[in-house]
Parts: structure tokens; sequence; C-alpha cells
């Protein structure tokens, strides 16, 4: 199947462009230790029920480059649901819950039906529902209250270096304006794998503040990709349906 489908169905993040204000960081930052720093940012937590967001998405690696709309639903801590298109048409649609994976997509007409760990090993990073749900709002990917992690401060930025001592290294930067995450880092250096989000333009809306702008960066010894997200609406706490079916005629596929 398209592989960039699959991707771009699983690590979208969103945003809007509605009225909102933009925080800036304006006067020196202060020395904080991590657990303070862990502290202000889970302060900035989200408080919804659900989320519906539209999205164009550019994908780019070492052999093509794609532009596409997405449409997101979310349901805090249940679903998601993400539905790729072109040119109007639906291409891939993925259904995400806790325990289970499912998409498929119009290309090849074939679909994928099993859990997280299948797919994480065939996109190159490890995934769980809340590292996509926390990429969706503008968290870190970890819960970080459960962590032990050395800080510093890099300009502006707080810089947590998580302290636990194996094959994965994670690296989280927070805003010393409003402890928002700017860029979070994971890499697992045995396998050569590691996957970059950077956030920009964070504004503060009602209910939560979240990123506009968002760089998504994967690297993986088969190669490289980038996906570059503009955000365009976004509504919260609206009754929202979650229709998903897998196409007759579409083969299943097995990720080894």
């Amino acid at each position: 199947m398209n592989k960039f489908l699959a991707l771009l169905a699983v690590v979208l993040l969103f945003s809007c462009k509605s009225k909102s204000v933009v925080t800036e960081a304006t006067t020196p930052a202060t020395y904080l230790k991590a657990n303070k720093i862990i502290a202000k940012h889970y302060d900035n937590k989200s408080d919804f029920s659900t989320l519906y967001i539209k999205a164009n998405a550019r994908y780019s690696d070492d052999k093509q480059t794609q532009n596409v709309t997405a449409e997101i639903k979310i349901k805090k801590d249940e679903q998601i649901l993400v539905s790729v298109r072109f040119l109007g048409i639906t291409m891939a649609k993925a259904s995400i819950t806790p325990t289970s994976v499912s998409y498929y997509e119009k290309i090849k007409g074939t679909y994928f039906e099993g859990d997280f760990s299948a797919l994480s090993q065939w996109l190159g990073t490890d995934l769980d529902f809340n590292k996509i749900q926390n990429m969706l709002i503008g968290e870190a990917l970890d819960d970080l209250t459960k962590g032990k992690y050395k800080e510093s401060l890099v300009e502006q930025l707080y810089r947590l270096d998580d302290l636990a001592n194996d094959n994965t290294k994670k690296t989280f930067y927070i805003s010393a304006a409003d402890f928002t995450v700017q860029r979070q880092e994971i890499t697992q250096t045995a396998e050569g794998r590691m996957i970059q989000v950077a956030y920009a333009n964070i504004k503060d809306f009602k209910v939560s503040k979240l990123p506009t702008n968002v760089e998504i960066k994967t690297f993986q010894p088969n190669g490289k990709s980038e996906i570059n997200l503009e955000y365009n609406n976004i509504t919260f706490n609206e009754e929202l349906s979650f229709p998903y079916s897998v196409p007759n005629g579409y083969n299943r596929i097995i990720i080894k």
C-alpha cells in the first residue's frame, strides 16, 4: 500500500486559523528544575470531549512529494478517525483506538487491521494511541510525570533529557514563556530510527493552547520522510460520528 497515506493518517497534527492570541517569550527565562517544568507543562492540558479538524498537508521523502487534505475527528481517549483526500476524493481512512489500528487505501485496494506493534515496526517509530493523541493536542509524546529528566536552559527553551539508561533516547524542548512543547525527539540508537516533531505558531484558544504549524520528520535506515502541516479549521466539543468500514473487495495486508 502507499506508505505515505498510512503514515499521514496516524501522525497528522492539527490547528486552526480562528481568532486567537500568539504567545511569545518577551523576558529572559528563569532556570527551573525538571519537576517544576513538567508540572507547568501539564497546566496547559486540553479539556475537551471531541475535536473536529480540517488540514492541508504536504508529504515528501526521497522519491516523492504529495499534497492532500485531511479531516480528523477525535473522541478524547477513545477514538481517532482520519480521512485523507486528494481532489475531494477519499484516498485513505484510518480508525485508531487504544487497542487497535485499522485503515484502508484506494490506490491498491488494500486494508490493515491490527495493533500498534506491527504498525510501529513498519513506520519506523514506536506508536500507541496516547502518543498519537498527544501529538494531535501538542503535548509531550510520553507522560513526563512518570520519568526522570535532566533539565537545561537553551535560550528561551527548557530542555528535558530522559535519564532512562536504555536504547531509546528522548528529548523535549518546552517554551519558557507558556510551557508548551516546541520540539520533541525520540531516537532508537540500535535501530537507527528517529522521529522529530516541531511546533510553531502556538495559539491560545478558549479551551486549549494548540500549535498551528507542525513539521514531522522520521529517519530510519531505508530512508527519511517529512510531513508539513497547515491548518484550516477546528471545532471543539461537537457531537461527532465515527463511521468506518472497509469497502468490499479490498485485500487485507499483513505487516511482518
